[in-house]
């Protein structure tokens, strides 16, 4: 007996797990059953490849396919669930491997993805459905227009210290109607006005885009899905009508998915991470599990709550003054609004200020 017909002997009937590695030109596949790899093989990153592969040589076997969350996003997963196949993303941060290994691969990688898939070790991703993905794009799309922003006016700023220019200038950060009023410097070289209009042209037209960006989530907000649960965020203190509806976009409108408070803020990354053993108890910077951009935003939110809610207030003064940490005081204020956002979400009422006892 060859080695295909043994491996479809041994897989007759029987659940399939298949670790999936994905780049952008080939897919790594590692299928195992019963405890152990019955087969590895390599293909062009073609979903049809994949789906011939799967339902030609496991036809009458319940296949389950993981992957890291990443570079194909979600599409794979609608397709091979459209398709019948139990299609699982998981966090690359939470897959479980051997802490000391030194060798790393994609084979390795679709192996330990087959390994975990298996035994049940792994996290699952929260997979929007598409047109919460296509809504969301609006916002990440604000995120790289607000960092070309960012980009633009330090370039700006370099090329007139550059040249020496700094009548009427101030330090810091500039406003928007202070880069406009470039236009207006007077003894500049023909050369170096043209240049300098260029680039005026380029961050004029990043700040029209990114408002008109804000004005599509806003209109978002208004959505039958969204706006309900946009509604209920906007009412806790601190969270402001733009990041109400870019959270709804990034977690969904239903957090009920976070058992517990505590599941809720270790999953905004706001916690501290540890590393603890025996009598030793040492805890270290925050585990930054969720997104940066994300975290900014509660960050951000908090720094705003604090000005408007005395109980969170209190909550700022007290960590500040046992830590002597101003950073972990606003970090552990953010983390009380995420848990307070869960709140409001689940229990479908609007959010009323407290007083401090």
């Amino acid at each position: 007996m060859n080695n295909q017909k043994m491996q479809n002997w041994i897989v007759k009937s029987k659940p399939i797990f298949v670790g999936l590695e994905d780049s952008k030109k080939t897919w790594k596949l590692s299928v195992r059953s019963e405890q152990m790899e019955v087969h590895y093989t390599s293909m062009p990153a073609e979903y049809s490849n994949l789906y011939n592969y799967l339902s030609n040589r496991y036809p009458d076997c319940e296949v389950t396919v993981i992957y890291e969350a990443g570079f194909h996003g979600f599409w794979l997963h609608d397709l091979l669930e459209a398709d019948g196949i139990r299609c699982v993303v998981t966090p690359p941060t939470r897959v479980t491997g051997e802490r000391r290994r030194r060798i790393k691969n994609d084979k390795i990688d679709a192996r330990r993805l087959g390994v975990v898939l298996e035994t049940g070790d792994y996290k699952r991703c929260f997979v929007p459905d598409r047109e919460q993905r296509e809504d969301r794009q609006i916002s990440r799309t604000l995120i790289a227009v607000q960092k070309d922003i960012t980009r633009n006016c330090s370039r700006i700023k370099m090329m007139l210290h550059y040249h020496g220019i700094k009548h009427g200038l101030v330090d810091g950060e500039w406003s928007e109607k202070q880069y406009r009023s470039l236009r207006h410097l007077e003894g500049l070289g023909d050369s170096f006005r043209y240049s300098l209009y260029i680039m005026l042209d380029i961050l004029e037209m990043l700040f029209d885009r990114a408002k008109e960006l804000k004005r599509k989530l806003k209109d978002l907000s208004r959505k039958p899905r969204y706006a309900r649960a946009f509604d209920r965020l906007s009412s806790v203190v601190g969270i402001g009508e733009l990041t109400a509806i870019r959270m709804i976009l990034e977690w969904g409108v239903d957090w009920s998915r976070f058992g517990s408070s505590k599941k809720v803020s270790r999953f905004s990354g706001l916690i501290a991470s540890e590393a603890s053993t025996g009598d030793r108890d040492h805890k270290g910077r925050i585990t930054g599990e969720s997104a940066g951009f994300v975290r900014s935003w509660l960050i951000q939110s908090a720094w705003t709550a604090i000005r408007r809610d005395p109980v969170l207030l209190s909550k700022f003064q007290c960590v500040w003054r046992n830590s002597g940490s101003k950073k972990k005081a606003i970090v552990a204020v953010a983390r009380k609004l995420v848990v307070r956002m869960r709140a409001v979400l689940i229990s479908d009422v609007p959010y009323m200020i407290g007083v401090v006892e």
